[in-house]
């Protein structure tokens, strides 16, 4: 930090300093195994919501092992692609962490694609079987990309199924993706085709208070695993109480989202990440289990990730200083 300035990166910016995913899935495995070890900071998140199913969070969170500590001041508004606006967007503050003094703000819209596609991976290393070879991923947005590209760096994808309820998003989806890898993706008629056939199910769409869940029980079938980013928007009761095991990635945070409307008919998680990485909570036991994980966003993941973005631009000379 020279004489007082901060580091500005657009979201032009953070693209282009393109953190790898394998790189990402360390540093949040890092920092899980700082939450497991009682080290992190990470104060529940307030939020303001001028809209139904919309948000505006901060997220503050300190990681002692990282030297890092920031908040990140982010929205979600699921109607914004109707006016050509991300459904993401928000900022970014990395603070000094022996000073308090900011040193970098940056848009923090990749940065939350690509941590909660990595939280995905994570979890699925933990927790589904390792010679997983299908994939399924329903809605067909930024999250769709970025967990599946965590998945694939971790397991040995021969083929991915995509399901989106506009065809055109999902036929957009397959021509974006399929160039990028080695296996498969074909486009799933329905969601039912997409859950059976496959042993690692992700739903990403978006989050809401009152949804009309899709996927039911019996179709993720025995030795499967999913990542409910969308909360529990896309899986009924039945379906979730189907699970042998649930974990999530916050048990405070799971609890808070229960009394304010969310997860009435989900059984409690048994661990969480922190606890999965340092071996606290066992991982899969056996190759039948039904195995889900719910990871709710938390501030940490962010900071695990931001700093090393940080670091790569300033190595770069990528972004504009601006004075405080």
């Amino acid at each position: 930090m020279a004489e007082q300035q901060l580091l500005y990166l657009s979201r032009a910016d953070v693209e282009k300093v393109a953190l790898d995913m394998p790189t990402i899935l360390n540093l949040l495995e890092e920092a899980f195994k700082e939450k497991g070890n009682g080290k992190v900071e990470m104060p529940p998140k307030p939020g303001i919501h001028t809209m139904p199913d919309a948000f505006i969070h901060a997220m503050p969170a300190f990681i002692p092992s990282l030297h890092s500590a920031g908040i990140k001041w982010v929205s979600g508004y699921p109607e914004n692609f109707k006016r050509g606006l991300p459904y993401i967007s928000g900022l970014l503050i990395l603070n000094d962490d022996e000073t308090g003094i900011p040193y970098s703000v940056m848009d923090c819209s990749w940065i939350t694609a690509f941590r909660t596609g990595a939280a995905t991976g994570l979890s699925a290393k933990y927790l589904a079987r390792p010679e997983s070879e299908v994939a399924a991923i329903l809605a067909c947005g930024v999250q769709g990309r970025t967990n599946l590209e965590a998945l694939a760096s971790l397991f040995p994808l021969k083929r991915a199924y995509a399901y989106d309820i506009l065809p055109d998003v999902q036929a957009k989806y397959i021509a974006e993706m399929q160039p990028k890898f080695k296996f498969e993706i074909l486009p799933a008629k329905n969601p039912k085709q997409a859950v059976t056939e496959s042993d690692l199910v992700v739903t990403s769409g978006p989050i809401l208070h009152h949804p009309t869940p899709t996927i039911e029980k019996d179709w993720l079938k025995p030795g499967g695993f999913a990542s409910a980013v969308d909360f529990d928007s896309y899986w009924s009761g039945p379906a979730m109480q189907q699970m042998d095991r649930i974990s999530t990635d916050d048990h405070a945070q799971f609890m808070y989202y229960r009394t304010v409307g969310y997860f009435q008919e989900t059984p409690d998680p048994y661990a969480d990440l922190g606890e999965l990485a340092i071996g606290q909570k066992p991982k899969r036991t056996s190759d039948k289990e039904r195995l889900m994980a719910i990871n709710l966003g938390l501030a940490m993941d962010d900071m695990a990730i931001a700093p090393e973005i940080y670091r790569r631009a300033h190595e770069k000379g990528i972004g504009t200083w601006l004075p405080l």
